[in-house]
């Protein structure tokens, strides 16, 4: 499936039905006076999340959507019928921006969660409605408001715990498909990955999470060489980020400490609050280094790179050092999931303090 993670759709929300002037005329009835019903309320549209969605693509090829409008109000104060609801089914992790505003809608994190991006008009009034004790015949009626009309931009981020970065061939598919169920595909060239992939790691029965393999980042992508930022964005929803550097490249004039600093200066120049996140090393590609000298060159790059954090050393296609790596991340993940909990939970006592007691 083509990975789509910009969209651009028209939504247009259900016009309220109109109210209408009729009055009661039944035989031996007289002065039956007014009965003109109200009409229905106009169809909003909602987007709605869906787990099982990990694409735009979709709306590549439908995008406009359009709510029910609501029915005319009827004789005998019967009022119209409400316009259905129009619910549009999207990824996780989708931001949702009003192209012509800039303004940020909303955003949909979780499955099922229900964000209103059009509100249906409301209805018309009839003229029983106007009936009063100076007015028993009231010829005025009120039509019902149009519908929200919007062209919204939506763009997706991926939702991972963590996310692998390094230079094209650094071996992040390959770590993936190793330590997970996930298949990118794998070669021997650069940007064989073109979109991210997602894949879940498990350590134990009920102890698990989620890896984003995001494509390789080049010198200048934060101007758009390469793949340019429509990737790199992608990071900034993890908990964690592996940086993957190759430490035999084929060519032996290349020095991987370059490699870690061209990512570092992209990171940077794209986003200095992604620069400040949560990063380890990751030395991949031990087995290609001598056996009795693994060690040493490991070391004098951590030390010419002057790396304060968790250094990791591994071989992706053998798995050596992955199952140390995935449950050290594990304990991590666990770590942030429980501090944001109690942050949470901190974040509604503090509320409760500040309502007043009747």
């Amino acid at each position: 499936m083509k990975f789509v993670d910009e969209a651009t759709i028209k939504v247009q929300a259900g016009k309220g039905g109109n109210g209408i002037v009729s009055f009661r005329r039944e035989k031996y009835i007289e002065l039956g006076g007014p009965d003109g019903g109200d009409g229905g309320d106009g169809g909003s549209v909602f987007l709605i999340g869906d787990v099982n969605l990990n694409t735009l693509v979709d709306f590549r090829y439908s995008r406009q959507y359009r709510a029910e409008s609501g029915g005319t109000g009827g004789r005998r104060r019967m009022t119209g019928k409400s316009g259905d609801d129009l619910y549009i089914k999207v990824p996780l992790g989708t931001m949702v921006f009003d192209e012509e505003t800039e303004e940020q809608i909303g955003d949909v994190t979780a499955h099922e969660q229900v964000l209103c991006v059009a509100k249906g008009g409301f209805h018309g009034i009839g003229n029983v409605r106007y009936k009063s004790s100076t007015n028993r015949a009231p010829r005025q009626a009120k039509p019902g408001t149009p519908g929200e009309a919007r062209t919204l931009k939506m763009e997706m981020k991926v939702l991972a715990d963590v996310g692998l970065l390094g230079l094209p061939n650094a071996g992040k598919s390959t770590l993936i498909s190793s330590v997970s169920g996930a298949r990118p595909k794998v070669a021997n060239y650069p940007f064989t990955t073109l979109h991210p992939n997602l894949g879940v790691v498990s350590v134990d029965v009920s102890r698990s999470f989620v890896v984003a393999d995001i494509p390789g980042i080049i010198e200048g992508a934060a101007d758009g060489a390469g793949l340019g930022i429509q990737f790199l964005k992608h990071v900034s929803r993890t908990r964690l980020l592996l940086h993957l550097v190759d430490i035999a490249p084929p060519d032996e004039s290349e020095d991987p400490l370059e490699a870690i600093r061209i990512i570092e200066k992209e990171m940077v120049r794209f986003s200095p609050e992604l620069a400040d996140y949560e990063r380890w090393l990751v030395i991949n590609k031990i087995d290609l280094l001598p056996e009795d000298e693994r060690e040493q060159i490991c070391d004098d790059l951590v030390k010419r790179l002057d790396w304060e954090g968790k250094v990791f050393k591994i071989s992706a296609v053998s798995k050596q050092g992955t199952q140390e790596l995935c449950f050290n991340i594990m304990d991590y993940v666990d770590e942030q999931k429980e501090l944001a909990l109690s942050e949470d939970k901190n974040e509604v006592e503090v509320k409760k303090e500040k309502i007043p007691e009747e």
